[in-house]
């Protein structure tokens, strides 16, 4: 049978986004097609004008931008870890310092280009969002490239330069042209982009579906 594309727009610092990659790897494990399946991950910025030095927790966060008592924010942390814990994730939320990702999506891109791309994801996706790793930090990185695999020298000097940037620019136009304005968001066969926390089985449909030819 012919190709099936799936992109991924999502973001590190997006806790769904880690939930929603889960529940994509469990509705391709069930996929009888999966073979036929290439996905590729896409570069996308929360917070595109946001500083590199947050300071502020996600709680910290949810009460100053969405107007929460500390009660209600630790609420909704709640209800998404334990979405977390049913793919398998632990979550601890508490310690995770939003930050602008821009230097995070172009170490994620050097991943990709000595084929680590996968490795380099989960050491970020994990480090977030369970050890609290803060990622503005240039030594942060540095550790959780290295410990993915990268050379520690290369990884010092993709941050010291600019590398890969225009490859993290080329993904937020293309998501610009398919809809996407938030993550995780999932194209099937180059069709406007879908976002939001979709299930798995929702997403299984989705790959169903994609097998189904085009009409005119």
């Amino acid at each position: 049978m012919s190709e099936i594309t799936v992109e991924i727009w999502s973001d590190v610092v997006c806790p769904w986004c880690y939930i929603g990659k889960r529940r994509f790897e469990a509705a391709l494990e069930r996929f009888e097609h999966r073979e036929a399946v290439t996905v590729t991950w896409r570069s996308f910025e929360l917070d595109p004008d946001g500083p590199r030095d947050g300071k502020l927790t996600i709680p910290q966060c949810m009460q100053r931008d969405l107007g929460m008592s500390p009660k209600q924010a630790a609420a909704g942390m709640a209800m998404v870890t334990q979405l977390a814990a049913e793919m398998g994730l632990e979550y601890r939320l508490e310690n995770a310092v939003p930050v602008n990702t821009f230097d995070v999506h172009r170490l994620i891109h050097f991943g990709e280009h000595r084929s680590l791309g996968e490795p380099v994801r989960e050491r970020l996706l994990r480090g977030y969002t369970a050890e609290g790793a803060y990622l503005g930090d240039r030594g942060t990185l540095v550790r959780l490239g290295t410990e993915a695999g990268l050379d520690t020298t290369e990884v010092e000097s993709l941050l010291d330069g600019d590398r890969f940037g225009d490859a993290v620019r080329a993904d937020e136009q293309r998501a610009a042209r398919l809809g996407v304005t938030g993550v995780p968001s999932f194209s099937f066969n180059g069709r406007r982009a879908v976002s939001g926390a979709l299930s798995v089985a929702d997403i299984l449909a989705r790959l169903q579906h994609a097998v189904l030819p085009t009409r005119a």
